[in-house]
């Protein structure tokens, strides 16, 4: 965030409410859902957004099929659409990704993808919304 735009704060109950059981575990209890379960992500033009704040994190052109079964995206939206924290939690670390709105866990980032960054956002798809581009 840029400094002057504050958090999205809710309680759990709030974000409960709003979201499925899945991705509350996932965005707000920093879960993984099984690999494979997002094969028809839209191939559109168009947005990813957070599904907790609607926030716009990646670009459809950005997405890429990395094999590893979750949507992968080579970079999001803007530097400021995302955060960057260490995730020391399991056997290895690795950089977890938050949206910078709100909070909500992601994924993570890996330094084996394609260009023109080589960087792998491999996201949950439950954490994400396809917003289509409006059509002229």
């Amino acid at each position: 965030m840029d400094g002057t735009s504050k958090k999205i704060r809710k309680s759990d109950e709030e974000w409960r409410s709003q979201l499925s059981d899945l991705a509350f575990r996932v965005t707000r209890g920093k879960g993984t859902e099984r690999p494979f379960t997002h094969d028809d992500f839209p191939e559109a033009p168009g947005t990813f957004a957070c599904v907790c704040c609607g926030a716009p994190l990646f670009d459809a052109a950005a997405k890429f099929d990395s094999g590893c079964g979750w949507p992968s995206f080579h970079s999001p939206i803007s530097g400021a659409a995302v955060e960057e924290h260490v995730d020391d939690s399991w056997i290895m670390r690795r950089t977890e990704i938050v949206c910078a709105s709100c909070d909500a866990h992601l994924g993570h980032v890996f330094p084996d993808g394609p260009a023109p960054t080589g960087q792998r956002y491999c996201m949950n798809g439950v954490a994400l919304d396809f917003r289509p581009d409006p059509e002229d």
